[in-house]
């Protein structure tokens, strides 16, 4: 074959391929870092991180063609979070979704230029991460999950449904930085709930026995169990401790009661997978080049309330019908 045959046979053959496959030759690729704050084998966070990914698809965003993800996985490790947060930034990302509050301070440590959103947080302004809600300015912006007063509510809420509550035991992570702000709201709140509270800060599983069985030695005790990554991974373990001390307890996800807990009480699962929906259009519009500091963050949009009458039942309560008329859900 003659050199110009050749040269022509290509070009026709070129003019054939699929429009995508020559849109793949010549599209900038763009990387994504992922930091998840749950354990890779979690279905919860398994969950998100897809909603994330088909929301990166909607706005044009395909791995393999356009996009390249880098994901770390860490489950409320303290040791992990600034070793994956370096490894992340030295992958030289155009921009990282972060969750968890632990993992956006690693995650601010390592890097100030690098565009960051971030979801499960607790109150950013308040912790410093940003200015204000409206234009957080810098290079930070994403989806608060929690307030701080819902320490507070989770007692009152116990309260409700106990009335003979006199002690609570508040089981948080010890190395979290948002139990800063957590316990004090919560301790601030008991007393005039007529509740005495008790500081339980666990890291193992150990803590969360003795934690409990130290609560269960006298009468009268609850559970508060805030919504860290920690006590999620012992969700099982403190839900099975509290039915066999006969204990009533609340916590903020729909698992927890759905393992035996009395009470859920935070952002609908809906909200929460939502964020990870709408943290996509942030990550696309920083790929298109606004700037996070521009962004607003933005606040869960219902939350929910949960009782598991079937608990109540086996800890010999009677549940208010005004508290059950306020529930979103009743588990029978």
């Amino acid at each position: 074959m003659r050199r110009r045959d050749f040269i022509t046979l290509l070009g026709g053959a070129a003019a054939a391929w699929p429009l995508a496959a020559r849109a793949q030759q010549g599209e900038r690729m763009r990387r994504v870092g992922v930091l998840m704050g749950q354990p890779a084998n979690d279905s919860a966070g398994q969950s998100y991180l897809a909603t994330f990914i088909q929301g990166l698809r909607e706005s044009g965003w395909n791995e393999g063609r356009n996009l390249h993800l880098d994901v770390r996985w860490n489950p409320g490790e303290a040791g992990l979070a600034p070793i994956y947060a370096a490894q992340l930034i030295g992958l030289m990302p155009d921009v990282i979704l972060v969750g968890t509050t632990s993992n956006l301070a690693a995650i601010r440590q390592a890097t100030n230029t690098t565009p960051v959103v971030f979801t499960q947080v607790a109150d950013p302004v308040r912790q410093g991460f940003v200015q204000n809600v409206r234009q957080p300015g810098g290079m930070i912006t994403g989806f608060s999950l929690l307030e701080f007063s819902l320490g507070g509510k989770w007692i009152d809420l116990l309260k409700q449904a106990a009335p003979g509550l006199r002690r609570v035991a508040f089981v948080f992570n010890a190395e979290d930085p948002i139990s800063k702000f957590f316990v004090p709201a919560a301790e601030a709140a008991a007393p005039a709930l007529g509740v005495e509270f008790i500081a339980a800060p666990v890291r193992s599983a150990a803590d969360v026995e003795t934690a409990v069985a130290s609560l269960a030695a006298a009468p009268n005790g609850g559970l508060v169990v805030e919504g860290d990554i920690v006590t999620a991974v012992h969700q099982k373990l403190t839900v099975d401790l509290a039915r066999r001390y006969r204990l009533p307890s609340v916590g903020s996800r729909r698992s927890f009661i759905e393992g035996g807990g009395l009470i859920a009480y935070g952002p609908a699962a809906t909200s929460v997978e939502g964020q990870f929906r709408q943290a996509a259009s942030y990550v696309d519009r920083i790929l298109r080049g606004a700037k996070p500091g521009d962004l607003p963050v933005q606040a869960p949009t219902s939350y929910s309330l949960i009782i598991n009458l079937k608990t109540a039942k086996a800890l010999g309560l009677d549940i208010l019908p005004t508290l059950l008329a306020t529930a979103d859900e009743v588990i029978e």
